[in-house]
């Protein structure tokens, strides 16, 4: 029988490890199909969209997308959950009678990590939420129905997270602010959703926010030791993690939507994890 087709979506994606990771579920699960990267095309305007609409007219099931094209998959989607909603980007489809599902696992897989991978609880904590672009508004939901103490986001463009939290309903204390209003400020877990990590770059943020029974969390992966983490572990915090736990975990939630089970991650995790060093 021939296997069922799936594959991530980016420009460049010779870098992804969505393949790897997919291969790796099938075989533990014993599912019949076939995973491709495809590089979608960034030359021409309807370039994206016409390859999502080829593959899914040739039998395709699903595809993950990645950077430049959550924004783009959103608008194409046809039905979107309330994730997806929220965060204004998707990051995997599934086709069903030739419309799009649209999806965003991103939040719900960092959670997963945080929670069951890392056995660190966020209910009833303090809980400081770096950035306010696409990663940051796919945690807020999970985040909030976590039910944390409290939820600060912190950006630079203060006005762009006020703009989000506005967005929320939520029974959880929910705030925006800038850097420079975090004075006196302690929390339990920090994460770092910013692009700084990308650029080797870190936000103006003030040591003291850190606890050192605390959990300082880079949302980046395989990068190591980076500046956030290195001034997280400078200050004396003794949890560190990066993200490659969510890589893992926000795939398997996918692999999940579309297969109907759920596959373990801890090969996964074990295999693609990068010493903080």
């Amino acid at each position: 029988m021939m296997p069922d087709q799936y594959a991530v979506i980016g420009n460049p994606i010779g870098h992804s490890k969505s393949p790897l990771i997919h291969s790796m579920f099938a075989k533990s699960t014993d599912q019949n199909i076939k995973y491709s990267a495809i590089e979608g095309p960034i030359d021409r305007v309807d370039g994206f969209e016409l390859k999502v609409r080829e593959f899914l007219n040739a039998g395709g099931k699903g595809m993950n997308v990645t950077a430049p094209f959550k924004l783009r998959a959103y608008a194409l989607a046809d039905q979107l959950s309330e994730r997806a909603k929220l965060a204004g980007a998707i990051n995997a489809m599934k086709f069903a009678n030739g419309e799009i599902l649209g999806e965003n696992f991103d939040g719900i897989g960092l959670l997963k990590d945080v929670q069951s991978n890392l056995k660190f609880s966020l209910t009833n904590k303090r809980v400081l939420l770096m950035g306010a672009g696409g990663a940051a508004r796919g945690a807020l939901l999970p985040f909030i129905e976590a039910n944390p103490a409290e939820l600060i986001v912190v950006n630079r463009d203060v006005a762009k997270a006020t703009k989000l939290v506005n967005e929320i309903s939520s029974n959880v204390k929910l705030i925006a602010c800038g850097y420079k209003d975090l004075t006196d400020q302690k929390f339990d877990i920090v994460f770092n959703a910013t692009s700084a990590s990308l650029t080797g770059e870190l936000p103006p943020l003030n040591p003291e926010v850190f606890t050192h029974s605390g959990l300082a969390y880079e949302l980046a992966y395989g990068k190591g030791l980076t500046p956030f983490l290195r001034l997280a572990q400078n200050a004396g915090v003794k949890r560190l993690a990066d993200g490659v736990g969510m890589l893992a975990e926000q795939a398997a939630e996918a692999f999940q939507w579309w297969r109907g089970l759920r596959p373990s991650t801890s090969s996964v995790i074990q295999l693609l994890t990068v010493p903080l060093k």
